[in-house]
């Protein structure tokens, strides 16, 4: 916006009547004050009559497009003998206490001390200042436990001192990790699972696989899913097909076998579990699911569906 020449009251007023409902905006906060600042200072609003101070207000507000209000605060501003200008907003901040050297100091604190619990770095950091005269330690001698908490969460303690924990295993109390030792005695059972696969979108059978370490006693079972329904009943079948006593269940790591269900069904035979380390040789047995169901006892192998 832009005042050219300075217009007299008459001409303003002419101004006023002529452009009736038609109405103005100026562009930005900045442009708007400095046009009204250089429209009150050439029509030295200062001096005029309480008429003429209508028609300048009315006329501001006409060309700027502030409310009626917005303009007495301006004028009044103006009065007061300051310049008509947007002020910068300022944020309120809070002062700040500790420094980034009182960061660098926790962080170094909590390295030699592997990061203890809140309540004991806060006694540290007292007694650093007040038991050893560190006076570097006078500030955070002072700190609360929830703002040194903040103070650990912060971008710069992050960055001096950055700690990564490994992923803690669970500990599983099902079975034991170790591997069969038969001694030469039938009845170690070696188990896993195979999936048969797809076809044209149907899902396939998987085939439970149980071998004896010492005879090679086999005993191949078919479930439509790994889950316990169609799980158990299976593995109870497959496990009456062997023609001695079971003293080992040893399997992989799959949750299928690990699990509670399977555990008391193992200790209704009163056997013992166990789970093969990972990378040892686990046997497998991929075959069509037989429809054949019976026992025979004359050879080694006894084959099972049970749906």
């Amino acid at each position: 916006m832009e005042v050219r020449g300075s217009l007299s009251l008459e001409e303003i007023q002419a101004f006023l009547e002529a452009s009736g409902e038609v109405g103005f905006k100026g562009g930005n906060r900045e442009e708007v004050y400095e046009w009204i600042n250089q429209a009150l200072r050439g029509q030295r609003y200062q001096e005029l009559q309480r008429s003429g101070r209508g028609l300048v207000r009315r006329y501001a507000e006409k060309m700027t497009g502030l409310s009626r209000a917005q303009v007495t605060r301006l004028i009044t501003h103006y009065l007061s003998g300051e310049e008509v200008k947007a002020k910068t907003y300022r944020r309120h901040c809070f002062t700040r206490r500790y420094t980034g050297e009182d960061v660098e100091l926790l962080a170094v604190v909590d390295e030699a001390h592997d990061c203890l619990s809140g309540p004991a770095t806060q006694k540290l950091l007292y007694r650093a200042c007040h038991d050893f005269g560190e006076s570097k330690y006078s500030r955070l001698a002072e700190i609360s436990v929830a703002h040194l908490y903040r103070l650990r969460a912060s971008a710069q303690y992050r960055q001096r001192r950055i700690t990564y924990q490994p992923t803690r295993p669970t500990a599983v109390s099902i079975g034991e990790r170790r591997r069969p030792e038969p001694n030469g005695r039938p009845g170690y059972l070696r188990v896993d699972t195979v999936h048969q696969g797809d076809l044209e979108g149907n899902k396939g059978v998987y085939h439970i696989h149980a071998v004896d370490e010492v005879t090679q006693w086999e005993v191949v079972g078919a479930a439509a899913q790994i889950s316990e329904a169609y799980l158990l009943p299976v593995l109870i079948a497959m496990l009456e097909q062997f023609p001695f006593r079971i003293l080992g269940f040893h399997s992989d790591n799959g949750s299928e076998f690990i699990n509670h269900r399977v555990a008391e069904l193992l200790n209704h035979y009163r056997l013992k579990a166990g789970r093969l380390e990972i990378g040892h040789l686990r046997v497998r047995c991929s075959v069509p699911a037989p429809q054949i169901v019976e026992e025979d006892f004359s050879g080694l192998s006894s084959y099972l569906s049970v749906g």
